[in-house]
């Protein structure tokens, strides 16, 4: 059976005269001349997409092959980069501007790799929770960032259960030293309250040692050797 092909995420300027991250521009090339016939190269409009691409510097020859996901083309598109990644090729998602799947139809299509078990990653982006959240596939039309757990035992189990009650997307960070004591805390309080949540554990974001986990909390513990990475939590529906 064929392994399953790689989404990833290419973040990209918000001025029209910014320059492409390097990491990104090397993919992108390197997937358009030696690996074209395994690659999918998605933007969101066709104009904008085409202009920046070629003010990037990068093959010209890729701009007839683009696939447009947007709001229109989603509910169709989605469905087939799926099965473009169950075939074994390759997608690279681009926005106009900014970060792909961040709070644009893209959530959509990372949810779906996840529920494929398909790997998902992103070139280089300078924010950790904006990048985790794009990671996950968990909507945030709404989010809150809880940043660090208080110190005391008793307050941090107090902010959990409130966290596995609220009906929006939450977000939690903390030292590479104290991921196991928080996930082992949701643990405990996993089953007190009633909800529907998952855990995303987002670490070593941006890094060969990437490593990004969806699941329970006794999910996630079991299947972590290394405990002290740096780390995003998010916890959803």
């Amino acid at each position: 059976m064929k392994n399953s092909g790689i989404l990833t995420l290419i973040p990209t300027p918000l001025s029209e005269d910014g320059i492409l991250e390097p990491r990104a521009h090397a993919l992108l090339t390197k997937a358009a001349l030696e690996d074209h016939a395994n690659s999918v190269f998605v933007i969101e409009d066709l104009k904008p997409g085409r202009r920046r691409w070629l003010q990037f510097k990068l093959p010209r020859e890729t701009v007839e092959s683009f696939i447009l996901y947007n709001e229109h083309t989603a509910n169709v598109v989605a469905k087939e980069l799926l099965a473009s990644l169950q075939s074994g090729k390759n997608v690279f998602l681009m926005s106009d501007g900014g970060l792909p799947a961040f709070y644009d139809p893209g959530v959509e299509l990372v949810k779906m790799c996840h529920q494929n078990h398909i790997l998902v990653t992103s070139t280089p982006f300078c924010n950790s929770v904006v990048l985790a959240l794009a990671l996950s596939g968990f909507s945030h039309k709404k989010f809150w960032f809880e940043g660090f757990l208080p110190l005391d035992s008793l307050e941090r189990t107090q902010v959990i259960k409130k966290l596995l009650t609220q009906n929006h997307t939450s977000i939690l960070m903390d030292t590479p030293y104290r991921m196991k004591r928080v996930l082992e805390e949701f643990q405990e309080s996993w089953g007190s309250v009633n909800h529907s949540k998952k855990l995303f554990l987002a670490m070593d974001l941006n890094s060969d040692q990437e490593s990004l986990k969806l699941g329970t909390p006794k999910e996630l513990l079991g299947s972590i050797t290394d405990f002290k990475r740096e780390f995003i939590l998010l916890i959803s529906e």
